[in-house]
C-alpha cells in the first residue's frame, strides 16, 4: 500500500523533491522581503512618534533629556544645589551617562561585527526612504539614480514621464518631514507642530526648517545613495567593524558556477544581471568582500538569485555565509585578490 501510494506521488509530482524545494523558493523570498519591509515601516513610525511619546529627545528649552518617557537626569543639578558630593556627581555621570552610551555603541558594534550592516538595510529609516524614491525613480526614468549612466529595463515596467512630478514631490515631502521631525528631536514637539499649523514659528525654527527641508530635498534627490555609503557614521562604523571580522556575514559567490549567470534572469528581470539590478545600494553582489563594503544585507541579490536559479533548477550561485562558511569565503578571495 505504501509503495502504490509512493508510485501515485511520483506520478503527480515527476519532478520529484527538486521542484517542490523550487516552488517554495519565491514564496520564502517574499515573506522575508516583506518582513524587512514591515520591519522598516515600523523603525520609521518610530522615528516621527518617537519624540511626542518622550521615548527619545533632548528637550532645549528645558535642557532636560527624555529617555522612554522619563526624564533623565545626570544629577548634575543636584551637585549645583549642594544636594550631593564631586564624587556621587561623577558616578552619577559614569553610571547614568557614560556606560549607558557605551552600551548602546557596543551593541549595535557587536551586531554589525558578526552580521555587517543589518541595521542599515532593515531598520533605517533613511534607507526605507531611499528604497522608495529608487522604485519612483525607476517608474519615471527606468533608472534607480540620477547618476546611471544606462537604465535597468524590468519586467512590466516602462519609464512613463507622468511619474516624475510625483517623484520631485516626494523628495520634497520627506526632505520637509524630515527637518520637522529633526527639529521635535529638539524642542518640545506639541510646540513645533502647533507654531506651523498655526503660521506662527519663530524665526529661528523657520530657518531651521527651510534650510534642513532644501538640504534633505537635495540629499535624497540627487545623493541619498552617496549619503548611506559615504556621509553616515553610523553605516561607516558598522561597515568597519564587519570588515573586521572574516567570520561576518557575507554573500558568497559560487565562482566555479559563473557560466550559470549567464542565464541569470528573473520575472522582475528578465533581461538578466538580476542580482545586479536589484542591489538598492547599486554594488555589484558578485564582487569581492571588500568592494561590498557598504551592503546593507538586504538579501534582495540573494532572492534574486535563488528565483533564477530554481527556475532551472539549480543551486543559487549567491548565498549568505556566516562564521565558518564565511572565513572559508574571505579566505578564497584573498587568494584570488
Amino acid at each position: 500500500m505504501g509503495s502504490e501510494h509512493a508510485m501515485a506521488m511520483r506520478q503527480a509530482n515527476p519532478a520529484g523533491p527538486s521542484r517542490q524545494a523550487s516552488a517554495t523558493e519565491p514564496r520564502r523570498q517574499a515573506r522575508l522581503q516583506r518582513l524587512r519591509r514591515g520591519l522598516q515601516f515600523g523603525s520609521f513610525a518610530l522615528f516621527l512618534l518617537a519624540p511626542a511619546l518622550n521615548l527619545l529627545r533632548f528637550d532645549l528649552s528645558e535642557t532636560q533629556l527624555w529617555v522612554l518617557g522619563f526624564r533623565w537626569s545626570l544629577g548634575i543639578d543636584a551637585f549645583l544645589r549642594g544636594e550631593a558630593s564631586a564624587t556621587e556627581a561623577a558616578l552619577a555621570i559614569i553610571f547614568r551617562g557614560i556606560l549607558p552610551a557605551l552600551a548602546v555603541v557596543a551593541t549595535v558594534l557587536t551586531v554589525a561585527y558578526r552580521y555587517g550592516r543589518l541595521y542599515c538595510g532593515w531598520l533605517c529609516p533613511h534607507f526605507s526612504m531611499v528604497e522608495t524614491l529608487n522604485d519612483l525613480l525607476h517608474r519615471a526614468s527606468g533608472k534607480f539614480s540620477l547618476w546611471d549612466r544606462q537604465p535597468t529595463p524590468r519586467a512590466g515596467r516602462s519609464p512613463q514621464r507622468r511619474w516624475w512630478p510625483l517623484f520631485a514631490l516626494s523628495c520634497a515631502f520627506f526632505g520637509f518631514l524630515w527637518a520637522i521631525t529633526l527639529l521635535t528631536y529638539l524642542l518640545p514637539p506639541a510646540q513645533v507642530w502647533g507654531n506651523l499649523l498655526q503660521g506662527t514659528l519663530t524665526p529661528n525654527q523657520a530657518r531651521f526648517i527651510a534650510i534642513a527641508s532644501t538640504i534633505f530635498t537635495l540629499e535624497f534627490l540627487l545623493a541619498r545613495h552617496l549619503f548611506c555609503r559615504f556621509g553616515c557614521a553610523v553605516g561607516l562604523f558598522q561597515s568597519l567593524a564587519w570588515m573586521a571580522n572574516p567570520r561576518g556575514l557575507v554573500v558568497s559567490f559560487d565562482r566555479g558556477r559563473t557560466r550559470d549567470c549567464r542565464s541569470c534572469a528573473t520575472a522582475a528581470f528578465a533581461q538578466g544581471n538580476a542580482c545586479d539590478n536589484a542591489c538598492p545600494m547599486r554594488l555589484p553582489p558578485r564582487s569581492i568582500k571588500r568592494l561590498m563594503f557598504t551592503c546593507v544585507q538586504c538579501g534582495q541579490c540573494v532572492d534574486e538569485c535563488e528565483a533564477s536559479h530554481a527556475a532551472h533548477q539549480r543551486t543559487p550561485n549567491l548565498e549568505w555565509k556566516v562564521g565558518l562558511e564565511a572565513l572559508k569565503e574571505t579566505l578564497h578571495q584573498r587568494r584570488e585578490g
